[in-house]
């Protein structure tokens, strides 16, 4: 690929980025979104809806994917990562890797032919595991670029897929490609990660078949999920009884973790709402230390989910065990009373928190803070500017927040970051006009 130039690189493509980069594009700056998936979307994409409106997540995140792609002032480059950032006098220098897809982008036309073709199937990511993709697939439905992407590592090169591609865009001898972008400013908006399923040995490590992650039970209750309904992954049964245990993977010195994640109670409480829905019958227990509704209309979400007859224990729960059939058996205290009880449910959701999805304090050379999140100098007047000049952060890469956060500070850190630019090209004229005005003196 060829080298480009443009006034801001945005590093990732979830909502925090997308947003960030349509402010930047908006208020007339040439602006380059680079994503290491095949796909923009980032985590908003697998959920179900959001909370407190229940509105779809799909909804929100395509039309937000599709502005990104089609505006004129963003270039879109996807399965690509920064290698390595170098400050010059015109800003920054970045060499990005591009992964290779094995698929020519400009020929792809998105018809999913060749994944129709392909005779492997692995473990879908888009679906937590639950569901399954060949090994050539546009990743998923709505999808953005609608383009291919071969797993060489589960490929077994039979040549059933570049037979069938209708336009010959099946290319086994791709490799990977190094370029260079000049961006006179960056914004960092690489996302997060939930805390591992497999972390606390009291909750299983993983390994209870019936203890899932809240974002495998985002995909169950999503419409676009692998089964169209609720099901226990151990056994594919219907569960009639379902706990939430919260902060099992936050404010846990044991961790390393020991902050608050935000959103764990709203995302149990709202998928507590949905599952009423979707399983009439069953019986939902969400165990708590604290229940923290901190944002505008989440006290009256969480009320609603008390009237609905979801049941809220607070206790501290300090072991998940499992009985002959594999139904998860939760030891829990009563903070209240003392007393130790133990309670079986046929599924049990970890309510895990955010931990960063990156480390860029090597590639981009910003600090971090105690937290591992990205440090900002100044939180309360400038809440998204790094330490280092021309260094923008946005939504979870800073902190842990929750979606409307997440735009919020995009907006925040596209118009702090235009202002940067502005200030640096006055300040450049503003040196030009000076040594014009020497140079005719002189003259």
């Amino acid at each position: 690929m060829e080298n480009k130039s443009v006034d801001a690189l945005v590093v990732g493509g979830g909502i925090a980025g997308m947003q960030a980069a349509l402010d930047l594009a908006d208020q007339g700056n040439k602006v380059i979104l680079v994503e290491r998936e095949p796909t923009i979307g980032g985590k908003m994409i697998i959920l179900s809806k959001v909370f407190p409106t229940l509105d779809c997540c799909s909804c929100i995140t395509t039309p937000k994917m599709s502005a990104v792609a089609h505006h004129p002032n963003i270039e879109l480059l996807t399965y690509c990562e920064v290698q390595s950032v170098n400050e010059n006098s015109d800003g920054f220098e970045v060499n990005v890797l591009k992964k290779p897809r094995y698929v020519n982008e400009k020929s792809c036309t998105g018809c999913r032919q060749c994944e129709f073709e392909c005779p492997v199937t692995v473990p879908s990511i888009f679906d937590r595991g639950l569901g399954s993709y060949h090994a050539i697939r546009v990743p998923f439905s709505t999808a953005l670029p609608q383009i291919a992407v071969l797993d060489m590592d589960n490929c077994l090169l039979c040549g059933k897929c570049e037979k069938a591609c209708p336009v010959g865009a099946v290319d086994f001898s791709q490799q990977p490609e190094y370029f260079n972008i000049q961006a006179r400013a960056i914004v960092l908006a690489t996302g997060f990660e939930v805390t591992d399923l497999n972390a606390k040995k009291e909750y299983g490590r993983g390994r209870l078949k019936n203890v899932i992650d809240p974002l495998m039970m985002e995909r169950f209750l999503a419409p676009t999920g692998p089964y169209g309904r609720v099901l226990r992954p151990g056994d594919g049964k219907e569960p009639t009884t379902i706990a939430y245990v919260q902060c099992a993977g936050s404010r846990d010195e044991t961790l390393g973790i020991d902050y608050c994640s935000r959103v764990c109670c709203m995302y149990a409480i709202k998928q507590a709402m949905l599952l009423n829905g979707a399983l009439p019958l069953a019986e939902i227990t969400i165990y708590y230390m604290d229940i923290r509704t901190f944002g505008k209309g989440y006290e009256q979400f969480y009320q609603n989910a008390q009237a609905m007859g979801v049941e809220f224990v607070r206790g501290k729960v300090a072991k998940i065990t499992e009985d002959e059939e594999h139904n998860p058996v939760v030891r829990v205290e009563m903070t209240d009373t003392g007393e130790v009880v133990e309670r079986t449910h046929d599924l049990v959701v970890l309510s895990l928190g955010m931990v960063p999805a990156y480390d860029p304090s090597q590639v981009y050379q910003v600090p971090l803070g105690k937290d591992k999140f990205v440090h900002v100098s100044s939180p309360n007047s400038n809440p998204c500017v790094t330490d280092r000049p021309g260094i923008f952060v946005t939504g979870t890469a800073m902190e842990p927040m929750d979606i409307v956060d997440s735009i919020i500070t995009a907006g925040a850190a596209a118009v702090t970051a235009t202002a940067y630019l502005r200030e640096k090209t006055n300040g450049a004229a503003q040196t030009e006009r000076a040594a014009a005005e020497k140079e005719a003196v002189y003259a």
